[in-house]
């Protein structure tokens, strides 16, 4: 039987940016499912007290400089967005709401693309519907999905449950009850999923 490997995500973490572009491959060489599960890191970051890298200068400064070289280093672009930090809300919405519909990978790569290899202003719905349009969304179709209770109570309902799970931050991940936080953990997730 096959593992599982539980991804929570926001689009605003440039870290959760960089571990998508690796953890299918992952899973694809150790046999595993990915679990996608998108949840608000504002709600997390509240509800634990903590805070994105960024709002501590120095570690900032470190933070830049260190995804550069896990970009390098994992041959993927990667651009820090000018417009950071973004109010994710209505990306992570679409997440929820996409999140079983066969466009879900199609909307994943259109995101994490416009955020940190395009450096668009994502907060902006007119920014989004353009992005969305251009990758052959229906921006209408993703007006009313986003303002759904479901998809509305799907999200917030994830990211609780990463809450009472442990989790402090994105991008985190489970591997057999375990928790592993951070895009620089993944060799880590690796060996749990060939075990």
């Amino acid at each position: 039987m096959s593992k599982t490997v539980e991804f929570f995500f926001d689009f605003g973490s440039p870290t959760a940016y960089l571990a998508w572009t690796q953890l299918p491959k992952i899973a694809a060489a150790t046999g595993a499912t990915i679990v996608w599960r998108p949840l608000l890191l504002g709600g997390v970051f509240k509800a634990t007290g903590n805070q994105s890298p960024a709002a501590i200068a120095a570690k900032g400064r470190y933070m830049n400089h260190d995804l550069a070289r896990f970009a390098r280093r994992y041959g993927v672009p990667l651009r820090f967005n000018p417009y950071f930090p973004i109010n994710t809300l209505m990306l992570m919405r679409g997440a929820a709401g996409y999140q079983d519909d066969p466009r879900f990978h199609a909307y994943l790569t259109t995101i994490f693309q416009a955020m940190w290899v395009d450096e668009k202003p994502m907060g902006r719905p007119e920014v989004v519907a353009e992005v969305l349009a251009a990758a052959g969304f229906d921006a209408a179709e993703f007006e009313r999905l986003i303002n759904d209770e479901t998809v509305k109570e799907r999200l917030k309902a994830s990211t609780e449950e990463a809450i009472a799970r442990g989790v402090f931050g994105a991008p985190s991940f489970f591997v057999d009850g375990e928790l592993y936080f951070g895009q620089d953990r993944l060799d880590f997730i690796a060996e749990a999923l060939a075990k």
